[in-house]
């Protein structure tokens, strides 16, 4: 069995889904992508794909270790992303072939589910009550929200106070169920202090997401020294080698995305990695169902993995939604607020193919460009 054919295809809302093919009539999926950069992961892809076609697909190590070290420079984003989904569809071509779940392929099931969670308001959040209320009543027992709009190097008692506000009322309309907060890395250090004090004195988050950018990752340290609030991060690194320092801080979550950090083989190192500093792991997923899909297998995997995010109903999907791409949508349908074990072969899920085919060749999406009221840049 050699590969034969490598597709990408870039779809609505934001989403990037590559097929791979073997010469034998087996289909693999995966999904490469930075929000943002379809175009240059595409590239990286093909680039790639020099390596791959005519390769054995059940080598998946040596693929990757190939991919990743063939080269003399390494690492980024879109190379990293381009060859995480590469990953997801070798595994899912793996899995198909012996007739399991890919989880199977990694040690088998640790449990029989994984808590969901999912977002609510937009980039500059205003009112998340009514959101969170009708979370609250599809089942979801946690969701997650931004913090903030755009945030300055030194922040007002109003902007403080504002956030807390705005967590506490979506606290509220959960009825028992928790909020978890992302600060999308707009925060400066002393911002994070200052919120880490005003939130651990007036409502209780049920983690604090990326409150830096990941060039000030070597300052986790001190700002998990000095709060309670359980910290997270980990979507915009890359590697085990990125993940040691923000491990070895004191996080409690590590989110690695499986469509950025090098697909299901380093998610799954980057969480037995985790698992030896008594940290969690969240992994970020933004994304569509194929990414979805692939963070399922390894949550399932994974002794200490802790909740799974999904993007059904974000503000993001504009043209199309998490489940749309899909065939059958059971497999990636929440129930009572947990995702059940997947069982089917390979990443367990169906994409539609005509569909994807259909909806090829969408507008590329790009990330908001921010200014503060000076004029001067602000992070997104």
């Amino acid at each position: 069995m050699r590969i034969s054919r490598i597709e990408t295809f870039s779809v609505a809302p934001r989403w990037q889904f590559l097929r791979m093919e073997t010469d034998d009539g087996v289909v693999g999926w995966g999904e490469p992508i930075v929000e943002g950069s379809a175009d240059v992961v595409a590239a990286a892809v093909e680039s790639l794909s020099e390596i791959l076609i005519g390769a054995d697909p059940t080598r998946i190590e040596d693929l990757w270790q190939t991919m990743t070290r063939g080269g003399f420079y390494r690492g980024g984003p879109e190379r990293s992303s381009a060859i995480s989904g590469i990953d997801q569809a070798l595994w899912d071509i793996r899995g198909k072939v012996l007739g399991v779940p890919v989880h199977d392929l990694l040690g088998g099931a640790v449990r029989d589910r994984i808590r969901a969670y999912v977002w609510i308001g937009g980039d500059d959040p205003a009112e998340v009550a009514t959101q969170a209320a009708a979370r609250a009543a599809e089942g979801y027992t946690a969701v997650k929200m931004n913090a903030s709009g755009r945030m300055r190097h030194l922040e007002s008692r109003d902007a403080v106070r504002g956030v807390v506000e705005r967590v506490a009322s979506a606290s509220e309309a959960m009825a028992g169920g928790d909020v978890a907060i992302d600060a999308h890395g707009r925060w400066t250090v002393s911002v994070a202090r200052t919120m880490c004090r005003a939130l651990e004195d007036n409502v209780a988050p049920l983690f604090l997401e990326e409150p830096l950018a990941p060039e000030l990752t070597y300052r986790f340290g001190e700002l998990c020294a000095g709060t309670s609030v359980a910290i997270a991060t980990g979507e915009r690194l890359y590697s085990r080698w990125d993940f040691r320092s923000a491990l070895e801080s004191g996080i409690a979550l590590a989110q690695p995305d499986v469509s950025h950090a090098g697909g299901i083989s380093e998610t799954r190192r980057i969480a037995a990695l985790a698992e030896l500093h008594g940290v969690g792991l969240a992994p970020h997923c933004p994304l569509g169902p194929i990414a979805l899909a692939a963070c399922l297998q390894v949550d399932i995997a994974s002794p200490n993995a802790v909740l799974q995010e999904s993007s059904l109903g974000v503000h993001y999907n504009d043209g199309a939604d998490l489940l749309d791409y899909l065939v059958d949508t059971e497999p990636l349908t929440v129930k009572d607020g947990w995702f059940e074990r997947p069982t089917r072969p390979g990443l367990g899920i169906e994409v539609d193919e005509a569909a994807v085919r259909k909806a090829a060749g969408v507008g590329l999406w790009r990330s908001p460009l921010w200014r503060h009221e000076d004029g001067s840049h602000a992070e997104w």
